[in-house]
């Protein structure tokens, strides 16, 4: 057990198979003494038993409270480990066969490794560059298919330093049982140490500005006037009117589907000229592209990946219709 997740979904198990032994245990009693005190047997003839109401409520209740149990304990479970807390270092995988490509937020890339700091929650931004893999760390519990076209997201808390292995989990082509990795959980002073190890070019959110330029984004998602394209400052997380009359929210899946398929879904106002950038973008630019449009909508902290909203207004934007 090395994460926050790994007690409590341990616990679950062990309860599980604890009733379900107990139960099978009971039963099989049940049923050993029953056949050999109630055999047939020369002379006894079968005599009418009247019900029990409070033994038929027993066994109704009691089995049900059992039940719900698992029930309230198992969606506890799942819905704690499918909401992120708001402040979780975030890291975008890209699976690839048969590899696994990471970059945190601060610019660092890594190749079928992963450093992350101990007692400090990290939120997975994952996508597929190819076919379905599936992101499996035994030791912390987790597991989510990764998906190509879209995001998928997980996250977890370690809790001791060590080095941790990370599988695909899911059946990948011929080299599958090849596509494995590692997790270094460090302590934080090694961790910051780590950081400032390696080249950096700059933070997603910096590279994701430079793209945004590149790609002429900014010549219709203006901040300083009303431009041809939506204003991009604060939409991430927020509702976003369509023209069709739906309400969508600005999450990760739907700025990575405003880029790669701008005809899919257009804001209400705006017209649909956008380009598709589908094929002519990498997942890396993507994870930047995104990582850059949630920067908007953060305030500046002085930290590395949240560039400067100033600065930005008056050139950035991003590639969302």
């Amino acid at each position: 057990m090395a994460s926050s997740h790994a007690f409590w979904e341990d616990a679950l198990y062990v309860f599980l198979v604890v009733v379900t032994l107990a139960m099978t245990a009971l039963i099989f009693t049940l049923v050993a003494v029953f056949a050999t005190k109630y055999r047939r047997r020369h002379g006894r003839e079968a005599t009418q038993i009247e019900g029990s109401l409070l033994l038929e409520i027993g066994w109704t209740v009691v089995p049900l409270g059992i039940m719900m149990l698992m029930f309230a304990g198992g969606a506890l479970l799942y819905f704690h480990m499918r909401t992120p807390p708001r402040d979780a270092a975030e890291v975008y995988v890209v699976g690839k066969q048969w590899m696994w490509k990471l970059e945190h937020a601060e610019g660092q890339m890594e190749l079928n490794e992963l450093h992350v700091p101990v007692d400090r929650d990290v939120k997975l931004i994952m996508t597929s560059q190819d076919v379905i893999h599936s992101f499996f760390v035994p030791a912390f519990r987790v597991k989510m298919d990764v998906i190509p076209g879209r995001y998928t997201t997980m996250w977890f808390r370690p809790t001791k330093t060590g080095t941790y292995h990370l599988f695909c989990a899911q059946f990948c082509g011929t080299m599958h049982s090849g596509m494995i990795g590692q997790i270094v959980v460090m302590e934080q002073k090694d961790y910051q140490a780590w950081l400032s190890g390696g080249p950096v070019t700059g933070s997603l959110a910096e590279n994701g500005q430079k793209l945004f330029q590149q790609f002429g984004c900014s010549t219709c998602h203006r901040f300083d006037v009303q431009g041809r394209g939506p204003n991009l400052i604060g939409l991430f997380g927020k509702p976003v009117q369509l023209q069709d009359g739906r309400t969508v929210t600005a999450d990760e899946d739907y700025i990575r589907e405003s880029i790669v398929n701008s005809q899919a879904k257009i804001v209400s106002g705006f017209q649909p000229i956008m380009p598709v950038f589908q094929s002519q973008i990498s997942e890396e630019q993507l994870n930047a592209l995104v990582a850059y449009v949630k920067s908007l909508s953060q305030a500046p902290a002085g930290q590395a990946g949240s560039p400067d909203l100033k600065s930005a207004g008056a050139e950035s934007q991003s590639p969302q219709q």
